[in-house]
């Protein structure tokens, strides 16, 4: 119970600072958007390459992408919060007070969450209003959905890790720029099979690829590598839940 108190004081916090600060709070919706557009929209004659054939359109096939990338970027922009707690002094305060100090964790993560799903759901609302086509159905979207969202869950991690360890601003570049590399070498804007040269090499052994790959079959109603892709996301996760417990225990010594 003590960790629950904990976890949610803090995803409370989290929550309340960014729903309250237009300054946090719209970057969060418009970066995704904005990369809807430019995609789905600005490069849209791809869909005329020989070898696409995505049955939904270029539009369902980018807004898989967008989506990963918005889940992603939400656990970032997390771990940016925890970082801005360390220099405020917070999050040194509650690791004074707090006795179940892994609840610190779980809090940012479910605020990480709960962020994301709100992005998603301004994200999926303008992407259907603009007249995307999706063949998914029953627990295909869901099944989607959970997908990005174990996305959100292990970048959150990640950032938290790096925040716990580092314990400034400063630390940004650090949480941001793996997880934009690891997006951008996956399958963004063809699927695998038409990459080439080294791009493909790196794409095929990229984790994030299978979520992509899986994703945009759920998009499409029918399913493929689905076991991969869940396989992959959860190893994430759990690899750096634990990258993150032992930045809380660095975070710790340091006082």
């Amino acid at each position: 119970m003590r960790v629950l108190s904990v976890a949610g004081g803090v995803a409370w916090r989290s929550l309340h600072n960014v729903f309250t600060n237009p300054s946090l709070l719209i970057p969060q919706l418009a970066f995704p958007l904005f990369f809807f557009t430019a995609f789905a929209g600005g490069l849209s004659g791809i869909r005329n390459v020989p070898g696409f054939d995505y049955p939904p359109g270029y539009t369902a096939f980018q807004f898989v992408f967008v989506l990963c990338q918005s889940a992603a970027f939400g656990g970032v922009f997390t771990g940016f919060g925890i970082a801005r707690d360390f220099e405020t002094g917070f999050v040194r305060r509650l690791l004074l007070a707090a006795r179940k100090r892994t609840g610190i964790i779980l809090g940012y993560g479910i605020a990480a969450l709960v962020r994301w799903l709100v992005t998603a759901t301004f994200l999926t609302a303008v992407a259907f209003a603009v007249g995307m086509n999706v063949g998914g159905g029953g627990v295909d979207l869901p099944a989607l959905y959970l997908l990005a969202a174990l996305v959100n869950i292990a970048a959150g991690l990640w950032a938290c890790g790096v925040a716990m360890r580092l314990r400034t601003m400063q630390a940004f570049p650090v949480m941001q720029m793996p997880v934009f590399l690891a997006l951008f070498f996956a399958p963004v804007y063809v699927p695998l099979h038409l990459l080439t040269g080294w791009i493909h090499a790196v794409a095929y052994v990229n984790p994030l690829t299978r979520v992509l790959e899986a994703g945009r079959s759920f998009a499409a109603g029918s399913p493929t590598e689905v076991g991969v892709a869940f396989a992959a996301a959860a190893g994430l996760a759990v690899l750096f839940t634990l990258w993150a417990l032992r930045g809380l225990r660095s975070a710790e010594a340091a006082g």
